[in-house]
């Protein structure tokens, strides 16, 4: 394009259209987050909630049952016993703790699978049951209401003690059976909520929980699932 500026032909050059600049592709979602800002709780008063403990200690729980011969299909007598593997679960077990004075109990339920292998007989013999437990611990200090914490129990030794006489299907005459046992180790850990001041005092937030009462209180503790296995 052409211009006259004071008699002297200049040569402007025409301006071209801009092109829109592309948009860069982005993958997912840009949503900006950024980090929480931690801001300093609002309190009523100086005073807070703490765990005291009360005591830990390593416990054993035995979970064993005595089965009659006649509970495993094929089984006539204990010489034909060839061989016997019990696997328990673990992820199965039900278990019931309660903390009273100066104690802490455990009762449950341990799923095994036991298997027998026969003189005789090509398959072994499979049967799902459960084994029961029950620990009485002496745990000095300990008071009803006080919390009860447990590690994941685990399993110390297997036993089998074939010939342990026990009541027969009849419930009437001693038969010969199975004793079945299994150790089991956990740790126990037992810790009190109690009130502290800015000064360090500590006061209970029950100051009665050690209390005696005249009669001993009856737990009943929920049943475990589906029989616990017992039942078919």
């Amino acid at each position: 394009m052409a211009s006259n500026n004071c008699g002297v032909k200049v040569e402007v050059p025409a301006k071209l259209p801009l092109r829109p600049k592309a948009k860069k592709k982005v993958e997912g979602c840009n949503c900006n987050v950024t980090e929480p800002v931690i801001k300093p709780a609002q309190l009523t008063n100086d005073c807070v909630v703490v765990n005291s403990l009360v005591g830990t200690k390593t416990v054993q729980k035995v979970a064993e049952s005595t089965l009659p011969i006649t509970a495993f299909a094929g089984l006539g007598v204990l010489d034909d016993i060839v061989s016997v593997n019990i696997v328990p679960n673990l992820d199965a077990v039900t278990q019931n703790a309660r903390v009273i004075k100066d104690k802490v109990v455990n009762i449950g339920l341990l799923p095994a699978s036991i298997t027998i292998s026969i003189l005789d007989i090509e398959l072994p013999v499979t049967l799902d049951t459960s084994l029961p437990f029950q620990e009485h611990t002496d745990f000095p200090g300990a008071c009803p209401e006080d919390t009860l914490t447990e590690t994941p129990l685990e399993i110390e030794g297997i036993f089998v003690q074939p010939g342990v006489p026990v009541i027969g299907a009849a419930g009437i005459d001693l038969v010969q059976g199975i004793l079945f046992k299994v150790i089991l180790k956990t740790t126990i850990t037992v810790t009190r909520p109690v009130i502290q001041d800015a000064s360090g005092n500590i006061c209970d937030v029950n100051p009665n929980r050690c209390e005696t009462p005249g009669v001993a209180p009856t737990h009943t503790l929920p049943a475990p699932p589906n029989g616990g296995g017992i039942l078919p």
